[in-house]
């Protein structure tokens, strides 16, 4: 697997967390205090990395 393939994994995997528990990408991102359009990027397999 790939990194991107993980990336891609990981994403699915929040965004059906999210759906499963009623959340919007803003209700999900006020909650974490982060913008939509980074729940959108994270959901999508793009992570930004802290290096």
């Amino acid at each position: 697997m790939t990194m991107e393939d993980a990336l891609m994994n990981i994403g699915t995997v929040i965004m059906k967390k999210r759906k499963s528990l009623g959340l919007t990408q803003q209700t999900l991102a006020k909650e974490l205090n982060v913008s939509f359009q980074a729940i959108s990027k994270w959901e999508n397999g793009h992570f930004v990395s802290g290096n």
